[in-house]
Formats: C-alpha cells, structure tokens, sequence
C-alpha cells in the first residue's frame, strides 16, 4: 500500500483509530426510544390479550347461565300454556267419549238395534214399505245472458249466499 502525503496523511498515522459505526444503537434499531415503545407495545399486548381473554371468558359464563338459568325456566313457564291446552283437548275428548257411551247404550236396546238397522242395513220391518230417495242432483247455476236470466242469476246468488 502506498503512503499518502499531505495533511491528511499525517494525521492518520498519528491515530489509530479502531473500527466502529458511529450510531451503534441506531443501526441496532434500539435506542431509548425504541426501547421504550417496544415495552409499551408489550403493555398493550398484554393488556389487548388480557382484554380478549375476558372477552371469551364472558360469552363462556353468559353461555353457561343462558343454558343452566334461562333454558329451563322458559321450559318451566311454557309448560303452563301447554297443559290449559292438553286439558282443553281432555275435555273435549271426555265429551266426544260420553256421546259415544251414550249411542253404545242406545244400541244395547232391542229398539236401539231396530232402529240402527233401518238407518245403516235398510232394514225393513214387518207391514212396512221401502221406498227409496235419491238427493236432489245439483243443478247447473250458469244461465244464459238475456234479460229474465240476468235477474233470476242475482236471486240466485243472493239466497246462495244468504242461506
């Protein structure tokens, strides 16, 4: 290597100087600062996780209350609604089954028997004359257009719709 000569030379040999960078902590990235704000990050994070932990651990205890607390007793109060309804279909059942007793009763009879023999068999007794009935056919109830129908049409529906 070559010497230098001048100014600037003679002062290089004069110190030695050793090899370091001038801004060692900011080449670290740290400084007092940095190093401040990294701890308050980790506050905030620890504050973040500590918050989100809560969070979870409440919607875990409102889970448990609303299935231990709330479930039953909405369970409990609409039981009531449910029995006034199963004791009015009881009542009814009871008095559709006391008809039924009654007509069974009515059949034990001998005129009981006649009587459902005529009405389901088409029995027919001694000295009595069957005569059969056929319903009434339906009628068509569309008339013609033209001026007596017209009239007759609006009686018609009016006694069809008021019986």
């Amino acid at each position: 290597m070559k010497k230098r000569s001048g100014p600037s030379a003679s002062r290089r040999t004069q110190r030695s100087r050793i090899p370091r960078s001038r801004r060692p902590a900011a080449e670290r990235g740290t400084s007092r600062n940095s190093t401040r704000r990294k701890i308050e990050g980790a506050a905030a994070s620890i504050s973040r996780t500590t918050l989100l932990i809560g969070a979870v651990s409440l919607v875990v205890v409102g889970a448990a209350i609303t299935s231990v607390i709330v479930l039953p007793l909405q369970t409990y109060l609409g039981q009531g609604d449910e029995i006034d309804r199963l004791e009015t279909e009881l009542e009814r059942m009871m008095a559709i089954n006391g008809d039924l007793q009654a007509e069974v009763d009515r059949l034990r009879t001998d005129t009981g028997v006649e009587e459902a023999a005529r009405d389901q068999l088409g029995y027919v007794s001694d000295g009595d004359e069957r005569e059969t009935i056929l319903p009434f056919p339906d009628l068509p109830t569309d008339l013609p257009n033209g001026w007596p129908y017209g009239v007759i049409d609006e009686v018609m529906n009016f006694r069809m719709s008021n019986p």
